[in-house]
């Protein structure tokens, strides 16, 4: 008589949320300008204990996020690029940064963002580190921060943030993909329920629907790839 061996648990992930309301935190203290929005895209370690993060910003000038950045000790700005509504930063920074410590103590950022002078900051703690000691020595280190969640996931979340999304499919898809994927969005398409009709949005676009549907599939394929290949961050 053979006996199977009990399958085992997957271990699981712990995810926490922080609120941050401490305008000294460049990111937070950037979005206190009216309709501004800070986002964390990338972090990298560089030399003599500094780190080098790249902020999404948008709802504000470029020249405005430099001159507030600079007031602050622990960030060094520099701008990358410029877009149509949003401008891509590098701050250096040092181990004083909400999300550096985190990432020093076996956390996984995941968002750091902040809108109206509010930041927000949500981590994943694998199974091999203290997730209690992690969310205390961060409370202990960040008096303002509070903490908003706490909750255990099965998996870890695909390391690919919101920026590379956008670059990756403004690479891949076609230009007909992008127009009809907009329209279906903007239309309500992906609303639910649905706020058009496949056979309306195909009318509108003045295509068959069997060519509509096509693309979408392309573009939801494409999402779908996108969420589970590697990455080269």
């Amino acid at each position: 008589m053979s006996t199977q061996e009990p399958v085992s648990e997957p271990e699981s992930f712990t995810r926490v949320e922080f609120s941050l309301s401490n305008a000294e935190y460049p990111f937070v203290g950037i979005s206190t300008i009216d309709g501004c929005r800070a986002a964390l895209e990338e972090i990298l370690p560089r030399s003599a204990g500094s780190y080098a993060e790249f902020f999404e910003v948008s709802g504000v000038e470029s020249e405005r996020v430099l001159e507030i950045a600079r007031t602050h000790e622990s960030a060094e700005p520099t701008l990358l690029d410029e877009y149509e509504s949003e401008s891509l930063f590098e701050f250096r920074v040092s181990r004083n940064c909400p999300a550096v410590f985190l990432c020093e103590r076996g956390a996984l950022p995941r968002e750091v963002y902040s809108t109206d002078g509010r930041g927000r900051i949500s981590a994943e703690i694998p199974p091999s580190e203290d997730a209690g000691e992690i969310v205390d020595a961060f409370l202990d280190s960040h008096p303002d921060a509070e903490l908003r969640a706490k909750r255990e996931q099965s998996s870890v979340t695909p390391l690919f943030g919101h920026r590379q999304y956008k670059r990756v499919l403004s690479e891949r898809l076609t230009d007909r993909q992008r127009e009809v994927f907009t329209a279906a969005y903007e239309a309500g398409y992906y609303e639910w329920p649905r706020e058009i009709t496949a056979d309306a949005l195909a009318t509108e676009l003045d295509i068959s629907t069997s060519t509509l549907l096509d693309h979408l599939r392309s573009v939801e394929q494409m999402f779908v790839r996108l969420f589970f290949e590697p990455t080269d961050r």
